[in-house]
């Protein structure tokens, strides 16, 4: 699927993704998912699942899209960003899964996207593939983004990519908890920081022999 479809279509998906961001995310993923699947946490209606989607569709790869739709703290009711058009009055609780399935297979993605209902860190207990591209964009609390973080850094193969969104550095501008994710994992040695689009921190996984001796955890 060309990028202009894609960019096309996203205008009508709710979500909080930039143009260039979005881009971001197709060019890095096309060159990401050569090596291996790709994940995403935090899917909400589908905004970077076509991005990330749409590049694993043309390598013929899988993203896998973990989200428990029932929304992040600031789209629960009476916060900044709820929605009432995603609130399930049956139920009493946000639910965002259906508005992305409907995004995914308008896009055609059905077979490329795996959508997983379910929290990352539950997912992760018992993931063994290895990842070429992990997005973090899930809950903005310290607590959701580090244990985001947490749970998935170790599964991202070298060569790979951690992207992280919101990355605001001028706590003016915007929540701190994905700038201290993004933080963590420069301090880790495990990283080569490259240029960011917007808010999306791009940082690619080392190969282990290029990890520096002197950082903590290295212990080739």
């Amino acid at each position: 699927m060309e990028l202009e479809k894609i960019q096309e279509l996203n205008q009508k998906v709710k979500g909080f993704l930039d143009d260039s961001e979005g881009k971001r995310l197709f060019e890095l993923a096309q060159e990401a998912v050569k090596l291996g699947p790709a994940l995403e946490i935090g899917s909400y209606c589908g905004k970077a699942s076509l991005y990330l989607g749409a590049a694993c569709k043309a390598k013929n790869r899988s993203l896998y899209s973990i989200d428990h739709h029932r929304g992040s703290e600031e789209h629960q009711p009476g916060e900044e960003y709820f929605d009432p058009e995603l609130f399930n009055p049956l139920t009493g609780q946000v639910d965002s899964f259906h508005i992305f399935r409907k995004t995914i297979e308008a896009a055609g993605l059905s077979k490329h996207v795996i959508p997983i209902v379910c929290r990352s860190d539950v997912v992760a207990r018992n993931w063994a593939t290895p990842l070429s591209l992990v997005f973090i964009d899930g809950g903005h609390s310290y607590t959701a983004a580090f244990t985001d973080y947490n749970s998935w850094v170790r599964h991202i193969m070298p060569g790979g990519y951690l992207l992280i969104h919101d990355v605001f550095r001028d706590s003016g501008k915007g929540g701190q908890a994905p700038y201290h994710i993004y933080k963590l994992a420069n301090a880790s040695g495990m990283f080569t920081e490259l240029p960011m689009t917007g808010t999306l921190g791009v940082l690619k996984r080392r190969h282990y022999s290029d990890i520096p001796a002197d950082f903590p955890g290295n212990d080739s």
